[in-house]
């Protein structure tokens, strides 16, 4: 999934249920902060989201513009309605939201996690796409190192889920070697 085609899920999704305002969790939200990610970063074609206001209504978008609905075929991607407890995320990290709204929404909103809450989640649920991504993040830069390991340290984890957490997170950035630029499309290509 592209850039251009969150915005479609995004201006989809309020169309039908009639609010502007959806969370994304899931591995697109990398699109907010990088708009031309390629690669590793655009291998998904689900966008996992929910309505800020109304979260429960996410499962509307999962029956309309889910897997195997007449939008996924069409349009070769699909919205995913999860629930706020989807993903485990630091503390502040609404305030930290990355804001998509432009044109393509027609006027809606995604709000996209920032890249290193989306690391924290993404390192907390220990998946191996997961585990795949945040190498691919950091090899890219796009992990701030000690706010991963400040915010880490604000979610509520038994302490071995933490210290594996941290484990996974320092082999991955000792791993990562020399850093590609981030914000440089080209380079986004893992």
């Amino acid at each position: 999934m592209n850039r251009s085609q969150l915005e479609h899920i995004i201006r989809a999704s309020a169309a039908i249920l009639a609010t502007d305002q959806f969370v994304i969790v899931g591995s697109q939200s990398i699109l907010g902060t990088y708009p031309e990610a390629t690669g590793t970063f655009a291998e998904s074609v689900e966008a996992d989201l929910y309505p800020m206001d109304t979260p429960g209504n996410a499962e509307i978008l999962s029956a309309t513009i889910g897997e195997e609905s007449h939008f996924h075929s069409t349009f070769g991607v699909y919205a995913d309605g999860v629930s706020e407890e989807t993903s485990i995320l630091p503390a502040g990290w609404r305030d930290r939201l990355v804001k998509v709204q432009n044109e393509n929404t027609a006027g809606a909103i995604g709000w996209c996690l920032d890249p290193t809450d989306l690391a924290i989640a993404k390192h907390i649920a220990g998946r191996e796409k997961d585990n795949l991504f945040t190498a691919a993040m950091a090899q890219h830069g796009m992990i701030d190192e000690s706010a991963f390991i400040e915010r880490l340290e604000t979610v509520d984890l038994p302490p071995e889920h933490r210290e594996r957490v941290l484990r996974r997170f320092t082999a991955q950035t000792a791993a990562a070697g020399p850093r590609t630029d981030p914000t440089d499309p080209a380079e986004c290509t893992a």
